[in-house]
């Protein structure tokens, strides 16, 4: 059906249910001669007369009464769908699917979903945890959260959480046997625990920096893991130095039971950004979410 077709059942409807082009006319915000013009346009189309006209009257005709009867209730339930979608759009709604790693999912997301969902019951929320960097258009998510320095240009990036730090941590027990590193060359000299990537099967090179000089040191020892809190309780046991987020590591270092190393190599970068293709249409659910996850100085 043409959108034109469509207008002109909605003018027949008006007209037969009004019984007066007057009263119609009115009603569609329309003038009478043209909305005269129109009925004759759908009689003609139809090749049937839909309308019988008098000076004091307008009344359906047998065609007009049948189509009455079927029109009138297919309009109101589609009329009805609209506003339901309507209602969809302005109330918070709908399956949000957020593609993120293990630990922006436990410092920022979870944490922010905790407050906002039970305000929000119809909201629903997947958090899939993947390391590596997933391509969330084709894998249908609806956002997905990077390190601020790892987006991609032709997304919208909504940063939810603050700068981040890294931080070279071991035990009391292991340094009592060996000195702490001054440079990162004196990590060649240390039992270092190596994070496996997920993503790639390859080890992590740990990056440092200061006064604008960038490193990126392979490091050996006995262990190797594909998770953090394995690096960070292997250190606590005093098997050797871990290169963690500095917040995983800080009430151990606070309590004594990490000492922290090379601290000036390690500086602040971009923390996590929720992002999302530029021409998304965001939807009240997806929009309510994002303000929650807006991180504010």
């Amino acid at each position: 059906m043409q959108r034109e077709e469509l207008a002109d059942l909605n003018a027949f409807l008006a007209v037969a249910e009004e019984q007066s082009f007057t009263r119609a006319a009115a009603r569609l915000g329309t003038s009478q001669s043209a909305l005269s013009h129109t009925i004759r346009r759908l009689e003609a189309r139809l090749g049937v007369r839909l309308l019988t006209r008098t000076t004091r009257s307008v009344a359906p005709t047998q065609a007009g009464e049948r189509l009455l009867g079927t029109l009138g209730p297919a309009l109101e339930t589609i009329s009805a769908e609209l506003s339901s979608l309507r209602d969809l759009r302005d109330k918070p709604a709908g399956t949000i699917r957020i593609n993120t790693g293990d630990h922006a999912a436990n410092t920022i997301l979870w944490p922010a979903l905790r407050k906002l969902l039970p305000a929000y019951p119809d909201i629903q929320v997947e958090l899939c945890i993947d390391g590596g960097f997933a391509d969330i258009v084709a894998e249908r998510f609806d956002a997905g959260v990077r390190l601020g320095e790892a987006l991609a240009k032709d997304m919208i990036a909504v940063p939810i959480g603050p700068d981040l730090r890294m931080a070279i941590v071991g035990s009391p027990a292991y340094f009592a046997s060996r000195p702490a590193p001054v440079t990162p060359q004196d990590l060649a000299g240390h039992q270092c625990i190596n994070l496996r990537m997920r993503s790639s099967g390859g080890l992590y090179a740990w990056e440092l920096e200061k006064d604008g000089r960038e490193l990126k040191v392979r490091v050996e020892g006995q262990l190797a893991f594909n998770s953090v809190p394995l690096i960070l309780q292997a250190a606590l046991d005093g098997f050797g130095l871990g290169f963690v987020m500095e917040d995983h590591a800080a009430a151990d270092i606070e309590a004594g039971r990490l000492v922290r190393v090379l601290e000036d190599w390690c500086p602040a970068f971009p923390g996590y950004h929720l992002y999302y293709p530029s021409r998304r249409q965001p939807s009240a659910a997806f929009v309510t979410l994002v303000d929650a996850l807006r991180y504010r100085r």
